[in-house]
């Protein structure tokens, strides 16, 4: 299941976020890459303690914890503290799975990658290239969202990121441990839980809804890890 979400920032916050990055003290993306990926990474990142990065990151993870669509559709049990990349023109990421554990920087707590996921910063009319192609059971699509808007795929996805060819593509990037690990139940969940959704909106539905969301809380309690 890939999902695009909308809105996580406005373009305004997220053109504010790159101007500051803009200014940062990059260092070789290399370095939190592991054997086979270091092989075919090409970026830059911020140092996962930076002090732009803590605070951007916190600033994303309470956003995030406010959006009803990424909380539906990763049900998060624990993230991976939001990092930070920049592709300027020439760097690339080939393909490449995502590390089915990662620590979390200062701390000994270790984390699932049950998803991945992309906050696009960057205006697209700002580079050319630097698309995020993901592979999966649903096909490959090749995604370059709007500035601000997100998107939430399989961490087990073999992915890359093509070539820049003009300008500079500045996105955050994580990992989130889901309540349900399976891929499928969670589509199922979110599914459902969009129907649930639509029908409370409507107080003529209400009967239906509650009788839905009851089989939704039924169906996360039994697939839950918690």
């Amino acid at each position: 299941m890939l999902i695009q979400i909308p809105k996580i920032l406005t373009p305004e916050q997220a053109g504010e976020l790159t101007k500051t990055l803009e200014q940062a003290d990059w260092s070789d993306g290399r370095q939190t890459a592991g054997y086979l990926s270091s092989r075919v990474k090409g970026n830059e990142q911020l140092l996962e303690k930076h002090p732009l990065a803590l605070k951007f990151g916190d600033m994303l993870l309470d956003k995030l914890g406010r959006n009803q669509q990424f909380m539906s559709a990763a049900l998060p049990l624990k993230i991976v503290p939001p990092l930070f990349n920049r592709y300027q023109e020439g760097q690339a990421y080939g393909n490449h799975v995502d590390g089915g554990v990662r620590p979390v920087a200062g701390s000994h707590q270790r984390v699932r990658t049950d998803l991945s996921a992309t906050l696009f910063l960057s205006d697209p009319a700002s580079y050319d290239g630097g698309e995020l192609v993901v592979e999966d059971g649903f096909g490959t699509q090749r995604i370059k969202l709007e500035a601000g808007d997100m998107v939430l795929y399989p961490g087990t996805s073999v992915h890359q990121v093509t070539p820049v060819t003009r300008g500079a593509r500045i996105a955050a990037f994580f990992w989130i441990q889901s309540m349900v690990r399976g891929n499928e139940q969670r589509a199922q969940l979110y599914e459902l839980d969009r129907v649930v959704q639509g029908l409370g909106a409507s107080a003529q539905h209400h009967d239906e809804a509650l009788r839905l969301a009851g089989i939704y809380h039924n169906l996360l309690r039994f697939w839950s890890d918690t």
